[in-house]
């Protein structure tokens, strides 16, 4: 194959793997921003299992308050899940899933780690749809007035009713033990639900767990930095580096034009705004961290050898960014079409609109430029992401308010100390949020040169030495739970 075929080859790669995963239009046919199409791309749930035989997966609902904690609100809204009884029996354990910002599928409980485990003991495979997310919609808009049902301690206590009340309705899981598991999100879910309701599970299984909410999540960037840098090389690493201190530099000193036409840009983007500049830059860091958060072996050595097939820095950053957002017209890098965006989605479900009030008011995560030591630049401070906040849902956030209320999540729920019993914990050595969780020293397992939520698949012979020995780890505690 030629040269130029196998630059072909992976950009359309690049494309598929980015562009695909989500829809890229709104309304009237419009390409979605570019900083909303790398956020959505960065908080899609878990891997979706390889399911090798048919199971029967049944859709149901249960009714669930709107307020749990106001006794005087009596409304109620319809939660989805998710169930496959192909193993039950009487006395049968509960396998439950957590459904995090996503919408719930089949999958997880078809396939995977989590199915082998309750096919093992006999038990019963129960998904749960987080409210807002998917089908389980509370409220008639999202508007800002209508999300303020919308917090973990609400969705915890969904929780826990439908614990409680699938059990009660089934005769033969009365005496039932509960097991949770959950991925990123709803990893942090199986641990501070054992926190909030310990007598209501066994144990619990999380995989890439956040657990300390911050507003300036500097950390994020450094991984994904070094997993080009161990994964890619140094070339790889430096190319990054120095195309996008070029492309800043052309920004800031009179060379804008060029920069505008090598990164495709829409005439409307305005370089002389902050919030345009910092949307654009932080859209093209959110490339290389969708790649790192979900990168499979081979992957991030793939496209540093694509990055590197071109004569210089900027080029190679500017076509990667161009064909990895997959939009045939010009690039829509402008702040206010987020904002645009985000005010739509209010009547429009289905949208990220419902996980960035929760990055809002509950936990912040906001994965800015605000490190020395990450390739990505210096254009995207966490100030633009709670600029966002206030401009989509309300003045009352501002960046004063925000603190706070990250402040007040790590006091609810005990930061990096939660003080939980029967959680196993693991983290990917390479995943961008494992800063944010245990380690080693807490107790957690970190499986070298892993991403995100990359351990649900069944043990296999594809597993590295530490993957196999981490999920068999697993399957012995749940046996000790469950004994």
């Amino acid at each position: 194959m030629s040269t130029m075929r196998t630059v072909i080859g992976l950009a359309l790669a690049l494309v598929l793997s980015l562009s695909l995963a989500h829809g890229v239009e709104w309304k009237n046919g419009k390409d979605l921003p570019i900083l909303v199409k790398t956020m959505k791309e960065l908080y899609r749930g878990p891997p979706k299992q390889t399911v090798l035989k048919r199971a029967s997966v049944e859709e149901k609902w249960i009714t669930q308050k709107l307020d749990h904690f106001d006794e005087s609100n009596t409304q109620t809204y319809q939660m989805r899940y998710l169930v496959n009884d192909e193993f039950q029996e009487e006395g049968s354990p509960i396998f439950i899933y957590l459904g995090g910002e996503w919408e719930i599928e089949d999958s997880m409980v078809s396939a995977g780690h989590w199915y082998d485990m309750a096919a093992e003991h006999k038990g019963v495979l129960i998904y749960t749809e987080h409210r807002y997310y998917g089908e389980s919609i509370p409220t008639t808009t999202m508007s800002t007035e209508h999300l303020q049902y919308l917090h973990v301690k609400q969705a915890l206590a969904d929780v826990a009713h439908f614990i409680e009340t699938y059990k009660s309705e089934n005769s033969q899981l009365t005496n039932s033990k509960v097991l949770l598991a959950g991925g990123s999100y709803s990893a942090t879910m199986v641990v501070w639900f054992k926190r909030l309701y310990p007598d209501l599970v066994e144990g619990g299984w999380a995989s890439s767990a956040p657990l300390l909410a911050k507003v300036d999540f500097t950390e994020y960037k450094e991984v994904v930095g070094r997993a080009f840098l161990e994964l890619g090389g140094q070339q790889c690493y430096n190319r990054i580096n120095n195309g996008i201190a070029e492309l800043e530099s052309m920004f800031d000193n009179n060379r804008a034009a060029e920069a505008r036409a090598m990164l495709r840009l829409c005439s409307s983007f305005d370089d002389k705004n902050d919030l345009d500049l910092w949307s654009l830059f932080g859209s093209i860091s959110n490339i290389f961290s969708g790649v790192a958060q979900y990168q499979r072996y081979g992957e991030i050595e793939y496209y540093c050898d694509f990055l590197l097939s071109f004569d210089d820095d900027a080029t190679a950053i500017a076509n990667f960014a161009y064909w990895a957002w997959g939009y045939p017209s010009c690039i829509d890098a402008r702040y206010s079409g987020t904002v645009e965006y985000y005010l739509w989605a209010i009547d429009n479900f289905g949208s990220s609109r419902p996980w960035y009030y929760q990055t809002c008011n509950e936990y912040g995560w906001y994965q800015s430029s605000g490190s020395n030591n990450q390739p990505f630049g210096k254009k995207f401070p966490a100030l633009l992401y709670t600029t966002l906040c206030a401009d989509v849902f309300g003045s009352q956030f501002t960046n004063e308010n925000i603190g706070l209320s990250v402040s007040q999540t790590n006091i609810d729920f005990g930061g990096k100390a939660p003080e939980v019993e029967n959680i196993y914990m693991t983290h990917g050595g390479l995943d961008p949020w494992n800063p944010m969780g245990h380690g080693v020293t807490e107790g957690a397992t970190v499986i070298t040169n892993a991403s995100h939520c990359a351990d649900f698949g069944s043990i296999s012979t594809s597993d590295t030495a530490e993957m196999r020995a981490s999920k068999e780890r697993l399957a012995e505690l749940v046996r000790e739970w469950l004994a």
